[in-house]
């Protein structure tokens, strides 16, 4: 039981979303199943209204000639060819009580009708030009038997376009039946898409809040360790360690300080409060200036950090704190991101109207499927299993929320396992 109830607390959405999926096809379903015999009824309401009015034109004829009909106008013995009917039944009126009859019953007007004898199926008369063979084999038909004792007369009636017309009629509830149906469609498409949006979401805010929790974590035990030997007196009486522990504490302290930042500065782009500080900045001195304070990381693990600032228009106007976050962040990310002794490269060029900024590492490259994501607030790469490089997964959705608020732009160019670039475009005006 207890393994049951795991089970769907664990897959309650997918549950919801199969459930919901059946129902939605039922529906779908059941309204073309409606539709399907809505057409037929209409199919045999238009037979039963056509049966009628040739029915009532049969006998209004046979009423305007009385019993004559019976005893001068038979057919031959054996049914031979006779022009006997021609003479009892007029062509003019015969059409126009065909076309009375079928606007007294609502009928479409566009049909085509002719009195043929059988077997040979030779027509005498009516509206029937090259439509012969269609009123033959067509479902309204009717012997004039009660003209005529023999049944080798028939009066047959072809309505072109008889779908056309069934569906004209249909028309209003068959478009209401899309719209409704679409409307559903769409709406559960969207209420699903929007649940596992937030589901998903759910996941890496939890995930950020437990990776936060480690983060700061780690600081404050170095901080609160160094401070336990601080107070030692054996360590008063040596100013080297003295001096060594009170570095940890500052050290720690600067990069706790900076992880706040970080999550302050998203709070603040979330809020959508968001105040650029514009000013004509010098790009090649604000990369100077995040390349030092990066430099002594990287060069901890033996790495480098090479400039190729070949860019001969390099001012423009931009917040420059922000702008110093954005190149830290990406220069900050390619040494995590460098498995062994990091190898990062910035370069700048201009081309036309603006200036360009590449911060390229050889380290592990990122797949074409992550790089669908990674400007997203809270995602992280995942290498294997596990998310092994620290982060909170905002650095990323900081940096494109920046440049964009400059009217820049900025691309990704990965392989893994070989590089990644990122590749920044900012305007002059």
């Amino acid at each position: 039981m207890k393994i049951i109830k795991n089970f769907l607390k664990k897959h309650s959405i997918i549950l919801i979303v199969i459930i919901t999926s059946i129902s939605l096809a039922g529906i779908v379903a059941m309204q073309l199943f409606w539709v399907k015999n809505a057409w037929r009824m209409q199919e045999q309401q238009l037979d039963h209204r056509v049966s009628i009015a040739m029915k009532s034109v049969i006998n209004q004829l046979v009423s305007e000639k009385g019993d004559t009909t019976k005893s001068d106008a038979l057919c031959n013995p054996g049914c031979g060819y006779s022009n006997d009917i021609i003479f009892l039944i007029e062509p003019q009126r015969l059409d126009s009580v065909i076309k009375e009859e079928f606007e007294n019953l609502h009928i479409c007007h566009h049909f085509k009708y002719g009195i043929y004898k059988k077997p040979e199926n030779v027509f005498l008369m009516g509206d029937y030009k090259n439509y012969e063979n269609e009123i033959i084999s067509s479902s309204h038909y009717t012997t004039l038997s009660c003209l005529v004792k023999q049944n080798c007369y028939m009066l047959g009636i072809f309505i072109p376009g008889e779908e056309e017309h069934i569906f004209h009629n249909m028309l209003w509830w068959l478009v209401l039946s899309v719209v409704f149906l679409l409307i559903v469609i769409i709406s559960f498409s969207y209420v699903i898409i929007n649940l596992l949006r937030q589901k998903k979401l759910s996941e890496m805010k939890t995930d950020f809040v437990n990776n936060m929790t480690h983060e700061f974590k780690t600081p404050i035990a170095t901080i609160s360790l160094a401070s336990e030997m601080l107070l030692k007196p054996g360590v008063n009486e040596s100013p080297e360690k003295t001096m060594k522990y009170a570095n940890v504490i500052y050290d720690e302290n600067s990069r706790l300080k900076n992880q706040v930042e970080q999550v302050l500065q998203i709070a603040v782009l979330d809020k959508g409060v968001l105040k650029l500080k514009k000013r004509e900045i010098d790009i090649h001195e604000i990369i100077g200036e995040a390349v030092e304070s990066i430099d002594i990381i990287v060069k901890q693990r033996n790495g480098e950090i090479k400039l190729s600032l070949d860019a001969t228009h390099f001012k423009i106007n931009a917040d420059p704190v922000h702008f110093l976050n954005i190149i830290i962040n990406l220069l900050d990310n390619a040494n995590k991101f460098s498995q062994e002794t990091p190898e990062i490269t910035v370069k700048t060029w201009n081309v036309n109207n603006g200036i360009k900024i590449s911060v390229e590492d050889k380290g592990i490259g990122i797949s074409s499927e992550n790089q669908k994501h990674i400007f997203k607030k809270f995602y992280r790469v995942h290498t294997g299993n596990i998310h092994d490089v620290k982060g909170f997964g905002l650095g990323l959705y900081y940096v494109k929320t920046i440049v964009d608020a400059h009217s820049g732009r900025i691309d990704i160019h990965s392989e893994q396992k070989k590089y990644t670039r990122f590749e920044l475009f900012f305007p002059f005006s």
